[in-house]
């Protein structure tokens, strides 16, 4: 079946809530379907007990989703824009993410937060951060990026039924995008990538708004007779390596692409990564084609210019091969 990435969260949702009476939603304006639609018309199937407008309080809504997880439930917290988890930083760090070890495993938080991830929306500053290197850097918690419709009805329910606490950062850019959703769910592990075009000559590895750039630029080089290989993470934490390393073995080349900046991003972990167990095998130096390292722009040419477009991914992949 066909749908929009919005449509598959709430999918997603109320599959999610159709088979366990543990999980529930809550969150600024959830039961009015969410800023962005994605949980529309829960609230009228489930009721507003398991779908709950809360405060703008975000440490609120984190915080309550972390009591109700170690009671038994199955929380799924949703914040607006990934920017505003900020307010919520020690309820995730220092709680949500340390809780199932300090406990010796005898307490698990099995919370899942989604996140609007902003960017390519002419958002500003303040709503348009991809804050995933933040979390990864904090042992306990785990990370994954959807973008596509099948994906994130596939992962989110993943992230529901995981017993850990889960960053599901949900592309804004994206919710209008339409694409194919399998009519049966069948629950996979977290940690696995999708390799989402087959190539020779250079590996690409993204994930999140910036796969359609990449999808682009790929279609764009092999006119060029330069044959791309696409990886879609959809997880980060963890990541699937051996996915990257087997690739990297076959086209010696290996760009990543993120929207988040440069400095710091979480390329910076994959390329150290397969530089220290993959050296030989790489023509040359890993590159990385990333956000610049300025709070994004509104005005939309700006904006155009400091996030990775499909021109500047092209541009770059012709200088490595």
């Amino acid at each position: 079946m066909r749908m929009s990435y919005s449509k598959a969260i709430t999918l997603a949702l109320a599959e999610a809530m159709e088979a366990d009476e543990g999980v529930f939603c809550l969150g600024e304006d959830v039961g009015y379907g969410g800023a962005y639609g994605a949980t529309q018309g829960l609230r009228d199937r489930f009721g507003a007990a398991r779908v709950r407008d809360t405060p703008i309080s975000e440490s609120a809504i984190i915080g309550f989703s972390i009591g109700a997880a170690m009671s038994g439930m199955r929380p799924v917290a949703e914040i607006m824009h990934m920017d505003f988890i900020a307010i919520a930083m020690d309820q995730v760090v220092n709680q949500a993410a340390k809780m199932r070890y300090m406990f010796g495993g005898k307490a698990q938080v099995a919370l899942t937060i989604r996140c609007g991830v902003g960017g390519y929306l002419n958002a500003a500053a303040q709503h348009s951060q991809s804050l995933e290197a933040w979390f990864a850097h904090v042992p306990g918690l785990k990370i994954v990026c959807p973008a596509t419709p099948g994906d994130v009805r596939q992962v989110l329910r993943d992230s529901i039924l995981d017993d850990n606490p889960v960053i599901v950062m949900e592309p804004l850019g994206l919710y209008e995008a339409s694409g194919e959703v399998p009519d049966v769910y069948q629950q996979r592990p977290l940690g696995k990538a999708d390799v989402k075009r087959r190539g020779e000559d250079v590996t690409i590895v993204t994930w999140g708004r910036t796969l359609p750039e990449v999808l682009e630029a790929a279609e764009i080089l092999a006119a060029e007779r330069i044959d791309c290989e696409v990886i879609d993470l959809l997880s980060l934490v963890p990541w699937d390596e051996q996915a990257v390393f087997d690739s990297v073995w076959r086209t010696n080349n290996l760009v990543v692409v993120h929207q988040a900046p440069r400095r710091a991003g979480f390329g910076a972990e994959i390329a150290a990564t397969i530089t220290e167990r993959a050296f030989k095998e790489l023509d040359k130096p890993v590159a990385r084609i990333c956000g610049l390292n300025t709070p994004v722009p509104f005005a939309p040419e700006m904006e155009n210019y400091v996030l990775p477009r499909a021109a500047r991914i092209v541009a770059e992949v012709r200088k490595l091969v």
